[in-house]
């Protein structure tokens, strides 16, 4: 059949047609031919493309593209869990900052990519049904007592369960497909946050990764483990938002009641659904591989008892001692390496009650991580 099909596109030059025609003769093989004038009635190329696309698309976002996000949230959910009482220090600016959970850091990614998700399930999938400019008018002339109107909004809305557009040219108007699209590339904006973070973890040695027998890290340098999968899932997240930047910009324009540059785009929207798919299951492929290295977070902590001074002078202001900002900040920001007992001989010169004092050596970098 793809072959017939393709025989008789390059001979009409118009690929819906091609099918029309090819539908046409098997019912004339059929001995069918009374009814083969209705298998295109009244309608233009674009209430097929303009309800088979989004009607595909809907069906590779619930069937494939969902589970497999799921897949990778739920993962997450597993992980933030395991790891909800790991003490991790933080980085602004690239740097130490006060201390976090590592579970708490995961759940930010839950949470960012369960809001999209919401958001995403509140655009409908429109399609436009209505002939050569959106007003039935052939439908109208041959069958004028018939509700064509109602019709095209059962077939579209019941029996596709898509949302037909009212008001249209010759083509849907690819708002919400574009909103879609954009929800798609925000979704993958946050994936790529999320490769970058489990790539800068695993170089600082936050996560060491499962190994594979027989696998390579590295053709020249036998010792690495790279982590690949996060590469290869951002670097598709990226060429899938390029092309989903473009179909949402470029659909909703068209000339009039309509121009073809709608049709050669659209065609592609296969293109960086396949690049999301490849980068969701390179991303959970990634996420499987990790190895909570909870030594190097430990010490990592302890390296950096500096950031107790912003829990220490917030202490000081409740207590109403002066200038508290001031006193820490002339105690850490030195060249000074700032340890424990840095921090334990500054507190014994504050001129503060001993139960002050007791409240502040109960804090450490492990156990000032907020709620």
């Amino acid at each position: 059949m793809p072959r017939l099909l393709k025989i008789r596109k390059k001979i009409t030059n118009h690929d819906v047609k091609a099918v029309e025609y090819f539908i046409k003769s098997k019912l004339d093989e059929l001995s069918l031919e009374s009814y083969k004038e209705f298998i295109h009635f009244g309608l233009t190329s674009q209430d097929i493309n303009n309800t088979a696309i989004p009607y595909s698309f809907k069906l590779a976002v619930d069937e494939v593209y969902l589970p497999n996000l799921k897949a990778v949230i739920d993962q997450l959910k597993a992980y933030a869990e395991e790891w909800k009482a790991i003490p991790m220090l933080a980085h602004t600016h690239g740097q130490p900052a006060s201390p976090t959970r590592l579970g708490k850091e995961i759940m930010v990614y839950v949470e960012r990519l369960e809001a999209q998700l919401e958001l995403f399930g509140t655009v409908p999938y429109s399609a436009k049904f209505g002939g050569a400019t959106g007003n039935f008018n052939a439908h109208f002339v041959g069958y004028p007592a018939n509700d064509w109107k109602a019709f095209g909004n059962n077939f579209v809305n019941n029996t596709l369960g898509l949302k037909r557009s009212q008001n249209t040219t010759q083509i849907e108007h690819y708002d919400n497909f574009a909103a879609h699209c954009d929800n798609l590339k925000r979704i993958n904006n946050i994936l790529i946050d999320l490769n970058r973070d489990m790539w800068t973890y695993i170089s600082m040695n936050y996560f060491k990764q499962k190994i594979k027998a027989g696998e390579i890290g590295s053709s020249a340098m036998p010792h690495k483990v790279n982590p690949i999968d996060f590469e290869n899932s951002e670097g598709n997240l990226g060429i899938a938002n390029a092309l989903f930047e473009h179909l949402a910009s470029k659909l909703p324009i068209s000339r009039l009641q309509r121009d073809l540059t709608d049709s050669t785009v659209l065609r592609n929207i296969g293109v960086p659904m396949a690049h999301t798919l490849i980068a969701l299951k390179s991303t959970m492929k990634g996420l499987g591989k990790l190895l909570l290295n909870e030594h190097a977070l430990k010490a990592h902590l302890e390296a950096n008892w500096a950031v107790v001074a912003e829990a220490i002078q917030t202490i000081l202001r409740r207590e109403g001692y002066p200038n508290p900002y001031e006193a820490l900040k002339e105690l850490t920001r030195t060249n000074q390496e700032i340890s424990a007992d840095t921090i334990a001989s500054f507190v014994e010169t504050l001129e503060v009650n001993d139960n002050v004092k007791a409240e502040i050596r109960q804090i450490s970098p492990s156990t000032y991580t907020g709620i």
